[in-house]
């Protein structure tokens, strides 16, 4: 009877203790949620740069100093290029709003079921249904109105940008703790633990170099192209194509496609017919050629899942969820390996 008794209160004990558990981790989640921008870089730039912070470490032997200049040089390479970038597209797009917005009007739209009979009856089903001057008018007042947004936000930007750095400090001054108690709080073993850390790594340089450098590649292509055409907000266009080809199944073609077939409306065959070849065969196929050679295998995602990751992890978590995404499908997979190497174990064992 006693032994029952003892049984049940540590039974009663045990499921008290999984309930505080859980309590703890959804109220740590609600805590870390104002933060969990903050938190994604900073890992991400603890684990980018944590090669050249054993690098300094090696000749600075306080880790504090050597984290501190870590952190500077990581302030200079990461954030002096974005202002600089940030300020070039605020005025790029105030100054070309007026010429995007008088791109097409609605007797520059009339003109070109004028000019091309054969399509006039499309182009008279496209503007029955859409209103194409006046979607115009509202991506001119869009961009116009971009650039206060950036104003606007820019304070909360910048807080959330101190918190990542400051974040940064301690994960790279307290990496081996850090790593030391999450091996520990973990139910993994080892070899298992080693595999989870690797995968983590090899997805965030995956995801973060070699899919901005590819993309970074493509939109500069796509804006160089824009620019020595003429067409308005060459910078603009070009961030843009580059922001959308880190996005699977879309890419650079959703700006540069439409641009072509306007130009083609408005009668500038040769420039369409340019644009139209660049984007297909130069900004098109660079992914081809040099995303294997920048990712290679490390990634080990499928199209359809690297789909998923992104889009899911931009949808639900915003900015943050370009590499929390890919980061959270890459680790579940891993970890669905280990159960399965740990199934057939049994069953050898057995």
């Amino acid at each position: 009877m006693f032994e029952s008794r003892s049984l049940t209160r540590q039974a009663i004990s045990n499921i008290a203790l999984a309930l505080g558990l859980v309590l703890g981790a959804v109220l740590c989640y609600l805590l870390a949620v104002p933060f969990l921008a903050a938190i994604v870089w900073s890992v991400t730039l603890a684990i980018l740069f944590s090669p050249l912070d054993a690098r300094i470490g090696k000749k600075i032997r306080f880790p504090g100093l050597s984290a501190a200049a870590t952190v500077a040089i990581t302030a200079i390479i990461v954030v002096v290029p974005g202002i600089l970038v940030a300020g070039t597209l605020v005025n790029e797009a105030v100054r070309s709003a007026p010429v995007i917005n008088g791109l097409i009007d609605a007797h520059g739209w009339t003109r070109a079921m004028d000019a091309h009979p054969r399509l006039a009856p499309v182009l008279q089903w496209i503007s029955e249904r859409l209103d194409i001057p006046d979607l115009l008018r509202t991506l001119a007042s869009w961009l116009a109105g971009w650039s206060g947004s950036v104003v606007r936000t820019s304070f909360s930007g910048l807080v959330s940008l101190f918190l990542t750095f400051y974040f940064l400090f301690y994960l790279l001054r307290d990496r081996s703790e850090a790593v030391a108690v999450i091996q520990q709080n973990l139910p993994l073993s080892e070899s298992e633990f080693g595999r989870v850390a690797d995968r983590v790594v090899d997805t965030i340089f995956a995801t973060v170099l070699g899919t901005a450098a590819v993309a970074a590649l493509q939109g500069g292509l796509g804006g160089a192209m824009f620019w020595w055409l003429g067409l308005p907000a060459p910078v603009f266009w070009g961030v843009l194509m580059g922001l959308l080809a880190i996005v699977p199944f879309l890419g650079a073609f959703v700006i540069w496609a439409p641009t072509a077939a306007v130009l083609a409306l408005s009668g500038n065959y040769s420039s369409a017919i340019i644009l139209a070849v660049w984007g297909t065969i130069v900004v098109g196929l660079v992914d081809n050629v040099v995303y294997p050679i920048l990712v290679g295998n490390k990634l080990k995602m499928h199209t359809v899942l690297s789909f998923i990751a992104v889009v899911g992890g931009l949808m639900l978590l915003g900015a943050p969820g370009v590499v929390l995404g890919p980061l959270i499908v890459a680790v579940s997979l891993t970890l669905i390996e280990i159960w399965r190497q740990r199934a057939a174990d049994r069953v050898e064992a057995a």
